[in-house]
This record gives structure tokens, sequence and C-alpha cells, in this order.
């Protein structure tokens, strides 16, 4: 089998372990409804997923409301409303779709339960700005271009919202919330994932002033992110079912049953994108006795300062493969598990040591292309860029290099 075969199955496979159709659905046997209403509202790039799980395990008659990402809907389910909005910056369908979620939360009365379905993705579908919406979206593009990650951008975008935080869970009182979460970050962190919102902040207000100021952020949203969140939620059950280490070991299982050893890095957070590319790349060049995979997870930051097109994963592809230029028997590869990478179609890039000649054979200058953070149109001119569709799933992003010995 050949490299990119290898790779197609290792991720293809790795990603359907994270799946909501086996995870939630799982998770859901033995659940006890209330004695009164049964409502739903899931939000994220998996809320479609997750409810279609929710609807076979509890049944079709389940109403509430279901807010997704662009294109990630695959058609009606039940009595459910779908909503799809806007990702990564939150546009008036998110905000329509929110408000409709809030009517729902406020009807609930104490013999009510929520079933809460939360994935990565919903800090900006789901959302009640306390600003402007145009403050709001201008301030989503400043961090989104700032590098900073994602637990910094979370800590801002909780105080300038009415449901981040734990407030939605609030506006649900004195109904229970059972929330099931499909985990991006890695660590876990409850309050982080689509920015809490059932969950109590861990965060303080001198922590976000300080993001804020680096930032440079509007006088207005100063004023907001000031104030502690000091939410108390005791109406809150919640269980993490499905994260990045979920995704990393069923790649391992599948690297191993194609012959490799493993060697399982630490899952990361923040780093550079083309650092971390620079990194894989260097050690394609590794001599290894036996085949060998290198795997890691997390999620990757991208300080925009060009104005091409990409995303976290294409660009450490790119950097993966300006560093490996030359090297034989090795190829690496960095897929986002939601399948978007980006304001692209693409889920990430597929290279090896011969992508870098590729593309100046094309007319593509690899270095001045990650330069511009046009990390796309360097690896569509060679035919690297991984396009999966969206997977249903949301659980980061997931990073193979394969190390054969030298013919």
């Amino acid at each position: 089998m050949d490299f990119e075969s290898e790779a197609r199955q290792i991720y293809s496979n790795a990603i359907k372990a994270c799946l909501p159709e086996r995870t939630l659905k799982e998770a859901l046997k033995g659940f006890s409804r209330p004695a009164g209403k049964l409502r739903l509202v899931a939000i994220g790039k998996a809320a479609w997923r997750m409810s279609k799980a929710a609807l076979d395990e509890l049944g079709t008659n389940l109403q509430g409301i279901v807010v997704t990402k662009d294109g990630h809907s695959e058609g009606p389910l039940g009595q459910l409303e779908i909503y799809e909005a806007g990702h990564p910056v939150p546009d008036s369908r998110s905000y329509a779709a929110t408000e409709k979620s809030i009517e729902l939360a406020k009807s609930l009365g104490s013999d009510d339960m929520l079933l809460l379905l939360i994935s990565g993705g919903g800090s900006s579908l789901f959302e009640a700005p306390l600003l402007s919406s145009k403050a709001t979206e201008d301030i989503t593009r400043i961090m989104l271009k700032s590098g900073i990650d994602i637990n910094e951008m979370n800590t801002i975008r909780k105080r300038l919202s009415a449901v981040k935080g734990g407030k939605f869970a609030a506006l649900c009182y004195p109904a229970k919330v059972c929330s099931f979460v499909l985990s991006d970050i890695p660590g876990n962190p409850l309050d982080q994932i689509a920015s809490g919102p059932a969950y109590k902040d861990s965060t303080t207000a001198a922590q976000a002033l300080e993001i804020a100021k680096k930032l440079g952020l509007p006088a207005e949203a100063l004023e907001l992110i000031k104030r502690e969140l000091p939410i108390e939620l005791d109406n809150v059950s919640t269980k993490v079912i499905g994260s990045v280490d979920s995704l990393l070991r069923e790649a391992e299982r599948q690297c191993q049953a194609l012959g490799y050893k493993t060697l399982l890095l630490e899952t990361y957070l923040g780093r550079e994108a083309k650092e971390l590319g620079y990194e894989f790349g260097s050690k394609a060049k590794t001599a290894v006795g036996a085949p060998l995979a290198i795997i890691s997870g997390g999620e990757a930051s991208v300080h925009v300062k060009g104005r091409g097109k990409g995303g976290r994963a294409q660009e450490t592809a790119l950097a993966a493969a300006i560093a490996m230029r030359g090297a034989r028997n090795c190829a690496f590869f960095s897929i986002a598990s939601d399948g978007t990478d980006g304001f692209t179609e693409a889920a990430g890039g597929f290279v090896d040591g011969r992508t870098y000649e590729l593309m100046s054979q094309s007319g593509v200058d690899p270095e001045q292309h990650l330069e511009n953070n046009d990390s796309y149109t360097a690896l569509k001119a060679v035919g690297a860029l991984l396009v999966t569709g969206p997977t249903g799933t949301n659980v980061n992003d997931l990073n193979v290099l394969l190390l054969r010995p030298e013919d």
C-alpha cells in the first residue's frame, strides 16, 4: 500500500471512531427522562450528527433546536428546528437561532430537562452578543488573525456574550440541564469548549483584560471584560463523550495495523502551525530501522500576516513539505477532524519529500506562499489538499508522519 492510501486509512478510521453515532448513543444508554418535558438544544459542527444520535436513542418526538455550520446539516430531523449559521465569525443567523434557544430555555419548569449537546464551533454558532453585532464580529476577526490560542479567545468571548460562561444554563433554571460534550480542545476544559454555555467559568477578569489589552480591543469591550462571571450552577450534569485523545488512540491502532511502530507525542495547544510543520518535516530525515509513525494532535494557531487562503492544518502541511524537501521514504499529513480547515473546503494536506519540487515546477514558491498564509493555493497546485467534506464530528486536528527504512 502506498503512503497516500495508508494515510487515508489512518485518518478515515480515526475520525469514524469519534462520530456521535457511536459515542453519544453509548452515553445515552440508561438515560433517565424527566417527569416533565424533555427538550433538546444542540450547538456546534457536530450538532446535526449528535442530534440524529439522540433521536435514534430517545425517539423522534423529541423537540428542540439544532445550530450548526453551513453545509453540516444533512436534512430534517423529526420535529427539531435546524439552523445553519456563521463560522468562525457569528452572523445574523447565529443570533436568530440563539434567541430561539433562549426562548426555549426560559419556557422550562422545575420538572423539565434540557438535553444540551455541545461540540466545537459553538462559540460562533451560538451567540447572543452584549455588544453590537458589528462590534462582536469585528472583535472575532481580530482574535482569529492574532494567533492567540482557543482558550484565550474564549476567555474574551464569554464576557461579551449573554449565553457563554455558564449563562445559558442559568437561563434554563429551575430546569435540569444534561450536557453531553464532544471536545475539540486538548485537556477537555469544559468552560472553554464552545465557550462553556453550561459550565462555570474558571478564568478571571484580570486574565481576560490582559488578553484584551494585548489585542487592542475597544473601550466598550473592556468595560464588559472587567466583569467577573460569578455564576454558580447546580442544575447541570456534564459528560465528555469524545475528544482528541480518542482520535489519537484510533490513529495509533491504525498505524500499528499497517505495520508501523508508533510514537505518540504530547497533545499541543497554541503551537504556531508553521513551527509544528517544520518540526515534523525535520523528523522526516531521521533514519529508521523499522517503519515508524509519529503522531500528534491538538490545535495549532496561525498568526495571519498575509492575504492568502488556508487553515492551520494546511499551513502545518506546507511547512512540513518545506522542511522535508528531498527526503525519501516518508510522508506527512495534517487534517482537521471536522473536515473543514479555515475558510476553505479542504480538511488539510498530505505531503512528502517530493512535494516541494513539484510545487516549484508548478510555479509555486513554497516559502513565499507560507509567508503569505497561502497554504491552500500551494497545496492545491500539486493535488496535495485533503478534502473529506464535513465529517459530522469535531475533536481537533491529527498529524501523522510516516517513516520507512531506506531501500
